[in-house]
């Protein structure tokens, strides 16, 4: 044999191996996650966790995706303690992560992503500061910029509401929220009285509520954590106040709804929304009631993205860390439970909230609510109108 057909031949056989190695590659990959599984924001990181662990079950079955092995670890609420447990699974070999399930937790999260160069995927913080924080920062939850500017223009424009106080907790996700809602709010023709700031970490909610209605107030605003939104709705009830009550999808938590009972009727809050007859959703739906035998809620749809996301990035672009960035960037038209997932250049994604009210412990889409009670009535006004021309032309021949 020839020196080239040697070298040929050579080519040939590292070309066949490469190929082997490509499609046969040596094990499931390696996913890091970072929940609060206890303490006050496990109702947002319990159902994330539901979510995750159907998505990662449907992965496991599905040959023709990326195969992976998802470690989840316990943040307990503690930003530092996420941020501790995101280098360990980095450094424990995971190539993309899933957490800052709150804007806390993924403020601290995102440098450790930055200096381990690798990609970090929040199923649910929001703050307008994360936006563009990071080229290796992904948010599924779309920015509270989109969420405060609803809620502010429909505050001013549709509930026609022309004094408000703002209550909002000394946290990062509350001021954030609360400036956008301002801005908005004030730029529709309305006045914000005062904004009152309390801290986070808890305070006499009491003496607050009876500071912000010596205002007068015709609404008030409440930005903060579902648990402390909840003890002021419970106080501003006490106090009979009969104006409306605005807050953030943060409190949309069936759990603290129902234990709010009859004084969470009637609050107003801004949440993404998919139609109802959407089939990722449907099939998300059906798939989250035979797993655990109670319907999904807006947190859990966004940890079941999470995951297919990560993998959809893996199956597309390769299993490196650098190749988990492409695959993230190239993410386009995404259809998943929570709605169509796309990053823009900044990583976020491009979802619009709607205003529900809360009726019978339910979360009720209050714009369509509205439009479905016009249309009723405009049916029977028709209906109406056909009876009593009816009645006219039988009353004209009897003449």
């Amino acid at each position: 044999m020839s020196r080239t057909l040697r070298v040929l031949s050579v080519l040939a056989s590292l070309t066949a191996v490469a190929a082997t190695l490509t499609a046969c590659p040596g094990g499931p990959v390696k996913v890091g996650a970072v929940l609060p599984l206890e303490g006050n924001f496990a109702i947002y990181g319990e159902p994330i966790h539901k979510g995750m662990e159907l998505a990662y079950e449907q992965v496991k079955a599905d040959p023709d995706r990326v195969q992976i092995t998802l470690e989840i670890r316990d943040s307990k609420g503690d930003p530092a303690r996420a941020a501790e447990l995101l280098e360990e699974l980095y450094d424990s070999g995971a190539v993309i992560a899933i957490g800052g399930v709150t804007t806390d937790e993924a403020l601290t999260m995102v440098p450790i992503a930055d200096r381990k160069g690798k990609v970090l995927v929040s199923p649910s913080a929001s703050s307008p500061r994360l936006t563009g924080i990071s080229r290796n920062f992904f948010r599924l939850y779309p920015s509270d910029f989109r969420e405060g500017n609803k809620m502010g223009i429909f505050a001013a424009q549709e509930l026609g509401i022309d004094k408000m106080v703002i209550l909002a907790a000394e946290s990062p996700y509350a001021r954030g929220i609360q400036d956008v809602f301002q801005t908005e709010y004030e730029r529709s023709g309305g006045e914000v009285i005062e904004v009152i700031e309390y801290p986070s970490g808890g305070t006499d909610f009491s003496g607050l509520v009876q500071r912000a209605l010596q205002l007068n107030p015709v609404g008030i605003y409440v930005a903060d954590y579902a648990q402390n939104v909840s003890k002021i709705i419970a106080e501003l009830r006490k106090e009979r106040f009969d104006g409306k009550i605005l807050t953030t999808s943060a409190y949309a938590s069936p759990e603290i709804i129902a234990e709010a009972g009859a004084d969470a009727e009637g609050v107003l809050l801004t949440q993404t929304a998919v139609p109802e007859d959407d089939p990722a959703l449907q099939s998300f739906v059906q798939a989250y009631r035979e797993k655990y035998d109670e319907r999904p809620n807006i947190w859990a749809a966004h940890g079941y993205d999470a995951v297919n996301v990560v993998v959809q990035a893996l199956t597309d672009s390769g299993t490196s860390a650098s190749d988990a960035w492409k695959g993230m960037r190239g993410i386009h038209n995404f259809h998943g439970a929570s709605g169509v997932v796309q990053f823009d250049e900044k990583g976020d994604v491009g979802k619009f909230p709607r205003t529900y009210v809360i009726e019978n412990g339910e979360l009720v889409d209050y714009e369509k609510a509205v439009e479905d009670k016009r249309k009723e009535i405009l049916r029977r006004i028709e209906q109406l109108n056909r009876t009593r021309s009816q009645l006219s032309r039988g009353g004209g021949d009897g003449n």
